[in-house]
């Protein structure tokens, strides 16, 4: 049958006559083979279509999942980065502490606490490393986890210390006398009048004459008047070796031998003396010795 010879006979609906098709076997057995592979295929290729839609659906979901977990994991990361940068505020604020209450620096007190996890979000995850971020995520958490549970150690030693000298604190001038900018910090700096650098003594904060001025702790006053190129100027004596200095006040409001307490006004802000401008020249010395009033300041 497959080489054997087939008439097929066509009729026309309407029309007289018809159209006769001679036809070998193996000629029609090639046809339904093509013709059912080609049915094959177009069912393969609408299955590979319909998988594909839905592998790309899921693509883009995995996108939107991924993205989402992204920018949770960069919200953690800067969440965290704040708790470091409190904890270095803390552990600033323990040092200076120690240093004004003559306490031996802590040889528990760490260092610093390493890579800030900011800096992950920076370097790592647009690169999409996110498994790389999240150990070092995790390694900075268990640093900021000891150095925080070394510093609560400290700060009990710490509480314990002040505790038995709240007087010695109170005489501790841990408060800006004046509010404003500081034009001039303590250390070596250019002459304000020209010439040779000059070593300067305190901090000259700048601010509108007439403001107040307080004293930083409780002392005596010692001094209260002119003082050369101070101009006026009022000293207090803390107390422990401490005393603090004023000038280029607009005018003193304190008399010698009188008692300050902190925050009590002692004079306001003015340009007496050698000065370029208003401003409070401010001095703390210690024993004597100048000493960066910063040293003493808790902000």
């Amino acid at each position: 049958m497959l080489f054997g010879k087939y008439h097929i006979v066509i009729f026309t609906e309407g029309r007289s006559g018809s159209r006769n098709l001679r036809m070998r076997g193996w000629f029609g057995f090639i046809a339904c083979v093509l013709v059912l592979a080609l049915v094959a295929c177009n069912v393969w290729l609408l299955r590979s279509w319909l998988e594909t839609r839905h592998l790309g659906d899921d693509l883009r979901n995995a996108d939107k999942t991924i993205e989402e977990q992204r920018r949770q994991l960069v919200n953690l990361v800067e969440r965290i980065s704040v708790v470091g940068r409190d904890l270095e505020r803390v552990q600033s604020f323990d040092s200076k502490l120690r240093i004004m209450m003559n306490m031996e620096k802590d040889p528990t007190e760490a260092g610093s606490i390493g890579d800030r996890p900011g800096d992950f979000s920076r370097t790592y995850l647009p690169l999409h490393r996110q498994e790389l971020a999240a150990r070092k995520m995790l390694e900075f958490l268990t640093r900021l986890s000891e150095s925080v549970r070394l510093e609560e150690v400290r700060q009990q030693d710490l509480l314990l210390a002040l505790r038995e000298n709240r007087d010695a604190l109170s005489s501790m001038p841990t408060i800006w006398p004046v509010v404003g900018f500081v034009s001039s910090s303590f250390g070596w700096r250019s002459a304000p009048f020209g010439g040779r650098g000059q070593f300067h003594k305190g901090l000259d904060i700048t601010n509108r004459i007439g403001t107040p001025i307080m004293a930083p702790a409780q002392g005596m006053v010692t001094l209260s008047g002119r003082d050369g190129a101070y101009g006026f100027s009022v000293e207090i004596n803390h107390g422990s070796g401490i005393v603090t200095k004023y000038g280029h006040m607009q005018r003193c409001a304190v008399q010698e031998g009188q008692w300050v307490k902190r925050g009590e006004i002692v004079g306001y802000v003015g340009m007496s003396g050698r000065t370029t401008g208003p401003h409070l020249h401010y001095e703390v010395r210690l024993n004597g010795v100048p000493v960066d009033p910063m040293r003493y300041i808790l902000e």
